[in-house]
C-alpha cells in the first residue's frame, strides 16, 4: 500500500495572509539565530520577498514590529539610545565593542544607525566616550530627599561607565572580567550602602561581579 501523502503547494501569485508573512518572519529569525531581522537576512532565510511585507504593513520596520522582532534599521534614534546600546555592549564584553558586534545580541541597534548619525564607527565611539566622561548630577526624587540623601540611588549611564572604566571592567573583589569570562555580569555597587547613608558618587561606587555582589549582600 502506498503511504505517500498529498502535500499542498502554494500556487504562484496566490495572495498570502498577513499572519503567514509574520509567522514566516518569525521562523526566519529563528533560523538566523537573531531577533533583529534585516531585509537581507530575510531574503536568505524567508519564504517570501521582503517587499511583500513592506507593502503589506507600510514598511519593513512596521512588519518587523508586528512580528514581535527588533527593528534592524530604525531611523531617528536618539543619541541617548545609541549611547545606551554602546554601554550595553561595553559592559557585556568588558572592553571597547567592535563594529561587527552590533549585528548580534545583546546589541539592539544595527550599525546602520550609527553610520547615519556619526558617519563612522570610530566617530561614534569618540562621541560616546566624550558623552560618558562628562560630569553629571542626577537629583534625588522627593522620597530620596526625605530620607536625607543628596543624590539619587541609581547611578546614571555616565557614572556607571566612569566607574566601570576606572575599575577596568573587572570585579574589585575577585578580578573577574567579561573580557576573560564571556557572559559574566558586572554590577556597580555602593561601597557604603545607600540604605546606610552612602551617596551615589564615584568614590562610593565599585565594580563587582554578580557573585561577589550577592555574597556581599548576604554578609550584610
Amino acid at each position: 500500500m502506498n503511504d505517500a501523502k498529498f502535500k499542498l503547494e502554494r500556487v504562484q501569485g496566490a495572495p498570502v495572509a498577513d499572519q503567514e508573512i509574520l509567522a514566516d518572519m518569525q521562523r526566519a529569525a529563528q533560523l538566523a539565530g537573531t531577533d533583529v531581522l534585516s531585509q537581507r537576512l530575510y531574503s536568505e532565510f524567508g519564504q517570501y520577498d521582503p517587499t511583500t511585507a513592506s507593502r503589506r504593513f507600510g514598511s519593513w520596520n512596521k512588519a518587523a514590529a508586528a512580528a514581535g522582532l527588533q527593528i534592524a534599521n530604525e531611523i531617528n534614534i536618539s543619541d541617548e539610545r545609541l549611547f545606551e546600546n554602546l554601554m550595553l555592549l561595553w559592559e557585556h564584553y568588558g572592553r571597547q565593542p567592535r563594529r561587527a558586534e552590533l549585528a548580534r545580541p545583546p546589541s539592539e541597534i544595527s550599525q546602520g544607525a550609527y553610520r547615519r548619525r556619526f558617519h563612522s564607527w570610530m566617530d561614534a565611539l569618540t562621541q560616546f566616550v566624550t558623552y560618558a566622561n562628562a560630569q553629571d548630577a542626577r537629583p534625588p526624587d522627593p522620597a530620596e530627599v526625605a530620607s536625607g540623601h543628596r543624590t539619587s540611588r541609581d547611578p546614571s549611564l555616565r557614572m556607571r561607565f566612569r566607574v566601570l572604566k576606572r575599575d577596568n571592567f573587572s570585579c574589585r573583589a575577585c578580578g573577574a572580567s567579561p573580557a576573560l569570562r564571556p557572559g559574566l555580569s558586572l554590577h556597580v555597587d555602593h561601597i557604603k550602602a545607600w540604605s546606610c547613608g552612602g551617596e551615589t558618587v564615584d568614590e562610593n561606587l565599585q565594580t563587582l561581579c554578580e557573585g561577589c555582589n550577592l555574597g556581599k549582600s548576604n554578609m550584610l
